[in-house]
């Protein structure tokens, strides 16, 4: 298991991959712009209106603006790895580093890597932006579960970027995945949610939203919230390493 560890120069290959695609750069910068940019422009427009303007759990309607960044970071998980599946670049990939396990974990680590990153400087700039906007309805950093939102916000969008990077190595197109998940934690996640009953707190986008909430209602708490979104990530994660394995280039 130790020979396909990733190592320094694989990371680097695959950093390097990365930064050479613009599109997918791109989603990266997003997760930070569309999640705080979002959240200051909404709580400047109505956050001052009265309290619970924004959402009944004040903690939860800090990060109103995360249900935008997570399509940001989807964005971004499929498309570091359906680049892949273009014109041949998968044949090119595993001549450079011909173990299959060592290429993958190589890609999936910095996936994760680079929005765990991201992530985390989005948190806490969602939160400063968005409260400065507040007026007396702002909470400040210190109160009853702000730190806890702050970093699990930025694990949240880590979650949401390798599952779709997951989904991708098992589809083969970012596209597809897109088309997908999106409609998923946009729409068809409420929807069932109403009709599931409890049943929905175990859907991915759903459980792993609680670490962000400063009260819960269901079995779920917040840190087990997003253990069961990271069960979800993991899955596609082993998924993806499955199909990279045993498919041809």
């Amino acid at each position: 298991m130790r020979a396909a560890l990733p190592t320094v120069p694989t990371l680097h290959s695959e950093w390097i991959k990365i930064r050479s695609l613009r599109g997918t750069l791109g989603g990266l910068v997003a997760v930070l712009a569309a999640t705080a940019g979002i959240q200051a422009l909404t709580a400047a427009a109505i956050g001052r209106a009265e309290d619970g303007s924004m959402g009944a759990d004040p903690l939860f309607a800090a990060y109103y603006g995360i249900s935008f960044g997570q399509i940001a970071a989807l964005v971004f998980g499929a498309g570091a790895v359906s680049c892949e599946f273009h014109n041949g670049a998968l044949r090119t990939s595993l001549a450079a580093v011909p173990h299959r396990t060592r290429f993958y974990l190589s890609k999936i680590m910095t996936v994760g890597a680079l929005v765990l990153l991201t992530g985390q400087v989005t948190g806490l700039a969602t939160f400063v932006a968005g409260q400065a906007f507040m007026g007396e309805n702002a909470l400040e950093l210190g109160d009853p579960g702000t730190y806890r939102a702050v970093v699990g916000s930025g694990l949240y969008l880590t979650l949401m970027a390798l599952f779709a990077a997951g989904l991708t190595a098992v589809l083969r197109s970012g596209t597809l995945v897109l088309s997908l998940l999106i409609p998923f934690v946009l729409l068809v996640s409420f929807v069932v949610g109403e009709a599931a009953g409890g049943a929905a707190q175990y859907l991915p986008d759903r459980a792993g939203q609680l670490v962000m909430h400063s009260r819960t209602d269901g079995d779920l708490g917040p840190w087990t919230g997003l253990g069961v979104m990271a069960l979800w990530a993991a899955a596609a994660v082993v998924c993806g390493w499955v199909a990279v394995r045993r498919r041809d280039a």
